[in-house]
């Protein structure tokens, strides 16, 4: 399975949820998260989509921890299983 295919999953079963994970680029600061997922009820997260068994990068790593200590939740996928775990991970009070 390709990465892509994941990317879209997510981003239907957002769309589903009545979200929005629009794509997340940030000029001059590589390492950033593929998309931002934005759910009602203003939660907020960072998705890093990998190909299955793949892991992020060095400096991947360090922007999503940069992320964490603001207080923000950052998920990698690389299965289209976890989709739904951290979807309800994300929407749990």
């Amino acid at each position: 399975m390709r990465e892509k295919r994941i990317e879209q999953a997510m981003v239907l079963a957002v769309k589903k949820l009545g979200g929005l994970a629009p794509k997340f680029t940030v000029p001059g600061m590589d390492g950033f998260p593929d998309r931002i997922v934005l759910l009602p009820e203003g939660k907020i997260a960072f998705m890093e989509m990998k190909a299955p068994g793949k892991k992020p990068r060095p400096l991947q790593r360090h922007r999503h921890q940069q992320l964490r200590d603001l207080g923000f939740r950052v998920y990698v996928v690389d299965e289209l299983k976890q989709i739904q775990e951290v979807l309800d991970d994300l929407r749990a009070p």
